[in-house]
């Protein structure tokens, strides 16, 4: 069956159907959907599931909650914390984790979010609005040494240094940068080589998102902990939208997924492996067309093996 999912304010679930049969299903089995979103995951898993089977979902934006709580079913529980807290959950007590990485096209279309450059909108990008600090509260008092590194490591953009420099002297002459539109122009001013088809500034978004919400180190202890909770034989389904977090993926499952030797011991049995890889899948060309937002996804697959 081929099912397309599009859910309130205009959000199409990337690569839906593929994600949901990669994790698997059985029907009376529990499931964790790592980032409720607008629910098109989690609603074609349930779906899929009997009386007795249960989705736990995760997501830290209210908004995602608000939209959770209008599902009446019972079997549905969810959790208004981030995706790293399924290491809360006991041992072996779910057949699958499935995570939808990244940002969603209801925080990127909805300007008072501060996630895009095309609207004029406080620069917040907090996937959590009840908590931490927005971006530009940090930009107030990170230095440019800070700057640099954020924006090198997470946006991995050539010219960090010199945005950074902008950034703090825009700072000491007229104020911090409080605006997505100060934001964008400030980068635009600074950046004179442009990639084709990007906007100067999405690199530096980009960074400053996953920097001020610990995107990467969020994924990295959710990976660890879904070594714990998914029994043997279920499955770890994640999909991403950059290479920063596909790479933190891909590297995981390979080193779950081969023997491990100790090397001061050269006779002893090698360690069991924690995972099997089943491959990756991208979005097809129809998905593409359909949702050009889709085009950068990747899906890979692990299964959980016996201790």
């Amino acid at each position: 069956m081929n099912v397309a999912m599009t859910l309130s304010n205009n959000h199409t679930t990337v690569l839906l159907n593929e994600a949901v049969e990669a994790l698997c299903i059985n029907p009376d089995e529990t499931y964790i959907d790592g980032t409720f979103g607008r629910g098109g995951h989690t609603q074609l898993l349930l779906a899929k599931l009997s009386a007795n089977g249960r989705v736990i979902a995760f997501d830290k934006d209210p908004e995602a909650v608000i939209v959770a709580k209008r599902i009446s079913d019972t079997r549905l529980s969810i959790r208004h914390e981030g995706f790293k807290n399924i290491c809360e959950l006991p041992d072996s007590s779910v057949a699958g984790v499935l995570l939808d990485l990244g940002i969603s096209s209801p925080q990127i279309d909805n300007p008072a979010r501060g996630f895009s450059f095309r609207f004029d909108a406080p620069l917040d990008m907090r996937m959590d609005t009840t908590r931490g600090i927005s971006v530009a509260q940090w930009l107030e008092r990170a230095d440019v040494n800070q700057i640099t590194e954020v924006i090198r490591e997470y946006g991995e953009e050539r010219f960090a240094s010199a945005i950074a420099k902008a950034i703090v002297t825009r700072r000491q002459e007229r104020g911090a940068i409080s605006t997505t539109t100060e934001l964008a122009q400030l980068v635009a001013d600074t950046v004179k080589t442009r990639e084709s088809g990007q906007n100067p500034a999405t690199r530096t978004f980009q960074a400053f998102r996953i920097y001020i919400n610990a995107e990467l180190e969020e994924l990295q202890q959710a990976l660890n902990a879904s070594l714990n909770v998914i029994k043997p034989g279920g499955r770890l389904v994640v999909i991403s939208f950059h290479s920063l977090e596909d790479r933190i993926v891909k590297q995981f499952i390979a080193e779950h997924s081969k023997d491990v030797y100790d090397r001061r011991m050269p006779l002893s049995l090698p360690k069991n492996k924690k995972l099997k890889a089943l491959g990756r899948i991208k979005p097809c060309m129809a998905e593409i067309s359909r949702n050009p937002r889709s085009r950068s996804a990747v899906m890979r697959i692990a299964e959980r093996l016996a201790a």
